[in-house]
């Protein structure tokens, strides 16, 4: 087994449901035997590394929070030092971790990873922003590894027609995985962590 965590990275835009994916992907992928640790981005603030902290699914130890200071695709993208320096220590600190999860901060559509930064990434939109997004193909729902619709519960209430999306996302993303869930009630969180298995060849031991 490598040495080197494998890196996988989370983006999308403000409220889409980035760090609840990361407190519902923690479980499931430890459940797998996955060794993991997080990095979370925001601007001059630590708030999503506490709240992930805090939640109880993974050793607030192995949480590491990233303040960028501008931007945050400034970080994942143009200088991803900051990123691979706590990616170091976090390896450093638990050896024979498997992967570490890097949140960016909510970013726009245009926002996306840097491949220095990570090995595969993932981005995630939701349904009450709009059902127009797909249509809008923003470079990072076109170039992600694994696109999510998510707050699929919503959809109805806020107008959005479920099958156009899926029709708009077939069409942006002919050869790439699209999943559309509801992460606040657990809907695809199996299939996502499938899809992240296999796409980021993740090594899944069994459990003692």
């Amino acid at each position: 087994m490598s040495s080197d965590p494998i890196r996988i990275g989370i983006g999308g835009p403000v409220g889409s449901g980035k760090t609840r994916l990361v407190e519902s992907l923690v479980p499931v992928l430890a459940e797998r035997g996955v060794d993991l640790a997080v990095i979370t981005n925001d601007l001059v603030t630590d708030e999503d590394a506490q709240r992930v902290r805090r939640s109880g699914v993974i050793d607030p130890a192995r949480v590491r929070a990233v303040e960028t200071g501008a931007c945050p695709h400034t970080a994942i993208r143009e200088d991803p030092s900051v990123n691979l320096a706590a990616v170091d220590d976090l390896a450093a600190a638990y050896p024979g971790l498997d992967a570490v999860l890097i949140e960016s901060g909510g970013d726009n559509l245009a926002a996306t990873f840097s491949s220095d930064l990570v090995d595969y990434w993932i981005f995630v939109i939701d349904t009450a922003a709009g059902d127009d997004i797909p249509r809008k193909q923003g470079i990072g729902l076109l170039q992600a590894d694994l696109l999510l619709v998510n707050k699929i519960d919503l959809a109805e209430m806020v107008g959005a027609d479920l099958d156009r999306m899926r029709h708009d996302c077939s069409v942006a993303r002919p050869s790439k995985p699209t999943l559309f869930t509801d992460l606040r009630h657990q809907v695809g969180i199996a299939e996502i962590a499938d899809e992240i298995v296999r796409g980021a060849m993740l090594p899944t031991p069994p459990r003692a």
